[in-house]
Parts: C-alpha cells; sequence; structure tokens
C-alpha cells in the first residue's frame, strides 16, 4: 500500500530531509540530524511537520457529556478555548489513545490523536456515541498541523503575527488568528518539553505557512526538525508514546500519568478497572533508568533484577539534553523504586543499569 504524504512532502525533500516510513506515513526523520536538531529545540528553536496527526471534531448537544464518558480526563472542567490532555481508556483499563480535547464552544470539540491510531479512535468514538447527541467529524485531511518548539519560537512567532503570543498560557489556544497572514488555531501546546506553540491550517496554507517561519526563525538558529529529535525530546521530558509507554495493555495508571485520571469525576469507560488498579496498588509500572554499564537500552529488551526477568524496555535512547544513557521500561512495581539497580538484557548480555527519578528533563521557567 502507498504510503501518505503531507502537504509539506516536498518541501521536506527540498530541505534535505531523510524520508522514512511512520504509521504508513513518508516522514522525515531528521534533516541535519537529531543530535544538532534537538539541541536547537532545547536552545534556540525547531520546526516540526506534525500534519499526520488525526483530527476528529466532536460537535451538538452531549458533546461534553459524551466526551466526559469516553475520557479518563474531566471535560466538564474545561474553559472555552482551553486545551485539555487525556488517556481514553477501554473498559479492562488498557488504553485507546492519548489524545488533546480542544473546546471551541460548549457544544464544540476538536480532538487530535495520534497518525497510527487515528481510524482506531474513529471506530470507538463511532462506537460509543450511540444514545448521545453529538455528530462526529473526521477533519484530519482538511488540517494540517505544524509544531514551533523552543525557547524562541514565541520571538519568532511575533514576527509574523499581531496576535498576543507572549500572553497565551499553556494549553489555552487562540481559535483564529493570522500568522503570516494564513489563518490559523495557534495552541500553546508541544510535545518536546519546551515552550513552543502548535499551529493548526488549511493543507494549502501549510507550505506558504513553513517557509515563512523558516524565514522568521533561521537568523535566530530556528531549524527544520524530524521525528528523531521529535523523539528524543519527548523521552528526556518522560512524555509517554503510544505503543510504547501506553498500549491497550498499559494503562495510565501503570504509565504515570495518574494525575490525568479523575476517577471521583463519575462513570466512565475503564473507571471500574481503573479504580481497583489504584485501590489494590498496582503491579507494575513505568520507571526510568540510567545505564551504569556501556549500552544504550532499546525497545523490547528484557529487564533483570537478581537472576530474575521483572520487565521490559519501552523506551531506550541517547539523551543528549543529558549526555547520558537512559531508557524507561515497564517492570514489576517492586523493582521500580528509585535507586533500585537492574540489568537490561542488551544482545544476550547483561549490563548494569539503575533506576532513577521522572522526568529526566525539565526546561527552566524563564
Amino acid at each position: 500500500m502507498a504510503l501518505k504524504q503531507t502537504p509539506l512532502y516536498g518541501i521536506h525533500r527540498r530541505y534535505g530531509g531523510r524520508i522514512v516510513e511512520f504509521g504508513g506515513w513518508s516522514l522525515p526523520v531528521q534533516y541535519t540530524g537529531i543530535k544538532e536538531e534537538h539541541q536547537a529545540v532545547r536552545t534556540k528553536a525547531g520546526l516540526f511537520d506534525v500534519s499526520h496527526m488525526g483530527e476528529i471534531r466532536v460537535e451538538g448537544p452531549d458533546a461534553s457529556a459524551f466526551l466526559q464518558k469516553l475520557v479518563t480526563n474531566d471535560v466538564f472542567q474545561l474553559e472555552k478555548n482551553q486545551v485539555l490532555y487525556t488517556p481514553m481508556c477501554y473498559e479492562h483499563g488498557g488504553t485507546v489513545d492519548d489524545l488533546l480535547v480542544y473546546k471551541q464552544r460548549e457544544d464544540s470539540y476538536l480532538l487530535v490523536v495520534n497518525a497510527s491510531n487515528t481510524e482506531k479512535d474513529w471506530d470507538w468514538l463511532q462506537g460509543n456515541v450511540r444514545g448521545f447527541a453529538a455528530k462526529l467529524t473526521d477533519v484530519s485531511g482538511e488540517t494540517a498541523q505544524l509544531a514551533l518548539q523552543g525557547p524562541l519560537a514565541g520571538r519568532i512567532l511575533s514576527n509574523l503575527t499581531d496576535a498576543p503570543v507572549g500572553g497565551l498560557n499553556y494549553y489555552r489556544f487562540m481559535p483564529e488568528v493570522a500568522v503570516a497572514d494564513k489563518k490559523v488555531l495557534l495552541s500553546r501546546t508541544g510535545y518536546t518539553g519546551e515552550y513552543g506553540f502548535e499551529l493548526y491550517c488549511r493543507p494549502d496554507d501549510a507550505g506558504d505557512l513553513w517557509e515563512a517561519i523558516m524565514d522568521a526563525g533561521q537568523p535566530l538558529g530556528l531549524l527544520p526538525a524530524g521525528l528523531g529529535c521529535r523523539d528524543t525530546l519527548r523521552f528526556e521530558a518522560c512524555f509517554p508514546l503510544y505503543g510504547h509507554e501506553l498500549s491497550a495493555d498499559i494503562s495510565p495508571l501503570e504509565a504515570g500519568i495518574g494525575m490525568f485520571v479523575k476517577l471521583d469525576k463519575g462513570e466512565f469507560n475503564g473507571r471500574e478497572a481503573l479504580h481497583k488498579q489504584k485501590t489494590n496498588g498496582l503491579a507494575r509500572r513505568i520507571a526510568g533508568f540510567e545505564m551504569t554499564g556501556r549500552g544504550v537500552a532499546r525497545t523490547g529488551y528484557p529487564v533483570w533484577a537478581e537472576g530474575e526477568c521483572v520487565g521490559t524496555v519501552t523506551t531506550g535512547s541517547y539523551a543528549p539534553s543529558l549526555d547520558k544513557n537512559l531508557g524507561l521500561a515497564l517492570i514489576r512495581a517492586e523493582r521500580a523504586g528509585t535507586g533500585q539497580r537492574l540489568d537490561i538484557e542488551i544482545r544476550d548480555k547483561n549490563v548494569s543499569a539503575q533506576v532513577i527519578a521522572k522526568p529526566f528533563y525539565k526546561r527552566e521557567e524563564k
């Protein structure tokens, strides 16, 4: 089956992006290099194409009630023009997806879902909407998305818009602003652990918007950034990635994002199973670790403790900001305490590691 392309595919080619397959899409993994792009986002700014993400509109008198039943976080607490991060669970407590909920009006929301889960999420939403006066529309094909991330992101954007971007608070959005004369939904969100913005626009406007942002930002050190550093950046901040730290078999509580599970908000899908997990105590959890021996842990590597296999690496990588080999692993809860010693099986050889606190990286508030 042919791979899908975002509206910026030609631009990635022109900028020298190394194109790879990701979840059925042709996307740039890097341009100049993962480490260089990573450091640009941490110290200056990087521009990402995230148009492969899925967008689903939920509208109607029961839109709020429908979403409240579907996700673990509290939709009823959302204000207009506010964004909510939330897992969405199956009845057994496993995770359907983690997503963003944009409240545009009392009866209108935009959901932003993981690219590889868009079809599955659509089917799940459709299968649960019966009985609610709510209409679902998949607007993924009508939406392109850019992410401008890094400490200089606001300065770059302010050269392209009259909107007060500096005053936009975290997880808030402006529904309709002109950036480089293109109409966008501008959101103070991102997946890098840095200050930044995400811009939603018409696919036909994405190329001009990309070029305008690059022209404004390159004198300040802005680089185009690919999937490779998007992963190392989110990994350092310990943001979960679906299919790694979250899955149909891993609950939000096990993933360490229980703060987004509001068990006291009333009934929702998975509440009973998650309540039981919390009451009985978790048998396993996602822990962070540092390699103390020589080696890089990778997804799927077995984790050992005192001669016994206690779990599996969910993400492992060199962390450029910290100059360390770090990892996340789903392991037995009794082995997840900070300071506990582990062994990671790397190519049939056990290499020593130690559990450390999460997140590995947290930006300094200016």
